[in-house]
């Protein structure tokens, strides 16, 4: 292990140290392949522009001029007899404007996808001129195999990420024959936690970052509520043909259907306008008890059973003493439309007891073979003891979790900028864990935390983006002007997709929503002030 290590530390130091003239410091895409150093093996390939979309993207923009540059470095036979390496892919465009954006990951990782800078940035943020870089966080496929492996463990965890953030930025300069003018980090959910994670442990490696539903307390907090929601929709499913629970039929669109109407009704003109987003969340009173059935159940009211599933499932997961193990939830309207991606994390569609949702078929992989320490394929979502089993999570969440440190000493004395954007409906990461740790970080920080953090919600979002809401948001935009201009965000600008197309709405600073102003179209975010 310690010659592993050793030897990726001395390719790394060779590729900082090297002379200019070893890389030829050429922007020739083809010539680029031959640069790589003992250790790291590079393919290069010249794109023209407007030729082609990211692997599995069949409408949308079109590519920029880029050179793709896939490289793979540090590779090695695992503890578990497996091969690993850490993969990373790095778009270099012709027209460059300087910047670079390092695009977080997500779930298991495992994959290196197409570095072209989705999230937050409308139309890419590699057509927008910056060099992006992904990485499939040090081991290859999908799922938590590699968590029987301990290196591949730290890589998934920090290490990869460092070395590829360290080796793009080496292979911008080389490739540009100038270092980049400024470093920015995106990424959602698992990215979100390494982008929380680059604030902590590389504060200085970026000067603005943007941390989406970020997996803070993935490891030991929003796994147990997956195995939490689990379980108490598992115990009033109804039985298939075979006798066993169909976890999906826990509560069926018509069920959702009406929880969404009864949070609108309830909540959705608090902020000025009924246009189906509950934009005004600190006013939203809803209690689900107001939909309990009176009689029988019919399709006008929900079961007792399903009331009392529903209030356990927001109130969070707590051990038998009645101690919280994760967050309470909002109740926001996006949890109920077809749209949104509440069903599939809890619920699933299978119309069988043969469950598809993904806090099975993902957040028990994930569970059993990388949080729990030794992984356990035992160790069954509808089984977790929430007495005994959190503490096997103990021994790696301090090194993968990311919510302990709400001071970002390094950060803030780097001069770095934050922002924080989470949808409101997103049902993996719960918006009141975010809003605490804003809250604790405002806490330790005073009035000078707007100086350098902010966080904006999304009314309707789920996870990461989609669902009744104004999920298209620009927040790289915003993000750079804070970073280079000064001009710290109010509010960022968001529009409305599949549900709302031409819809148009300002995400406001934390406390404050988009209230509408009582005249002009409703549709339109000049029309809506931040209050």
């Amino acid at each position: 292990m310690q010659k592993l290590k050793l030897n990726t530390t001395l390719i790394l130091g060779a590729l900082l140290s090297a002379s200019g003239a070893a890389w030829a410091q050429t922007s020739d895409c083809a010539a680029f392949a031959a640069t790589a150093l003992p250790g790291m093996t590079l393919k290069t390939e010249a794109v023209a522009g407007d030729s082609t979309r990211p692997l599995g993207a069949s409408a949308g923009p079109t590519l920029v001029a880029h050179c793709k540059v896939n490289g793979k470095m540090a590779e090695r036979m695992g503890q578990d007899g497996k091969p690993y390496h850490i993969g990373f892919e790095l778009r270099l465009p012709t027209a460059w404007n300087g910047r670079f954006l390092y695009q977080g990951g997500g779930g298991n990782d495992g994959v290196v996808r197409p570095a072209v800078g989705p999230q937050a940035a409308p139309g890419y943020a590699l057509n927008r001129g910056f060099a992006v870089v992904t990485t499939d966080a040090g081991h290859q496929g999908p799922t938590a195999d590699f968590g029987f492996d301990p290196i591949a463990r730290t890589d998934n965890a920090y290490n990869a990420h460092d070395k590829v953030a360290v080796t793009a930025k080496e292979l911008i300069r080389r490739f540009y024959s100038k270092p980049a003018d400024k470093s920015y980090f995106i990424g959602c959910s698992g990215g979100g936690r390494q982008a929380m994670m680059f604030t902590q442990r590389f504060p200085s490696y970026f000067d603005g970052v943007i941390a989406m539903a970020p997996a803070m307390r993935v490891s030991k907090g929003a796994t147990i509520a997956a195995a939490w929601d689990t379980q108490a929709l598992q115990a009033i499913a109804p039985k298939g043909t075979d006798g066993q629970p169909v976890l999906s039929q826990a509560l069926s669109d018509g069920d959702l259907a009406l929880v969404r109407k009864g949070v609108l009704d309830a909540c959705d003109a608090q902020d000025g306008v009924a246009d189906g987003l509950v934009s005004n969340p600190a006013a939203c009173k809803f209690d689900v008890a107001a939909l309990q059935c009176k009689g029988a159940k019919d399709d006008s009211c929900l079961a007792p059973a399903q009331v009392g599933a529903l209030k356990k499932m927001f109130t969070g997961a707590k051990n038998s003493a009645g101690q919280p193990l994760y967050f309470s939830w909002p109740w926001d309207a996006g949890i109920g439309h077809p749209k949104n991606d509440w069903r599939m994390w809890k619920l699933g569609n299978s119309p069988t007891a043969k469950a598809n949702s993904r806090h099975v078929f993902l957040m028990e992989d994930a569970l059993q073979g990388y949080f729990v320490t030794p992984p356990d394929r035992s160790l069954s979502i509808y089984k977790f003891d929430f007495d005994r089993d959190p503490q096997r999570m103990d021994a790696h969440s301090w090194i993968f979790n990311t919510a302990d440190d709400a001071k970002l000493t390094g950060y803030q004395a780097r001069g770095g900028k934050l922002m924080f954007i989470h949808g409101m409906a997103d049902p993996i990461f719960s918006a009141d864990e975010m809003v605490d740790y804003y809250l604790r970080l405002t806490a330790q920080n005073g009035p000078k935390t707007n100086e350098f953090a902010r966080l904006f919600l999304v009314p309707g979002m789920g996870h990461c983006a989609g669902g009744a809401a104004t999920d298209s948001i620009d927040g790289l935009g915003s993000l750079v002007d804070w970073v280079e201009k000064g001009q710290a965000p109010q509010s960022v600008p968001a529009s409305g997709t599949a549900v709302y197309p031409g819809r148009t709405r300002p995400l406001c600073a934390y406390p404050q929503y988009a209230h509408y102003k009582g005249t002009g179209n409703p549709e339109d975010a000049s029309n809506f002030s931040c209050r």
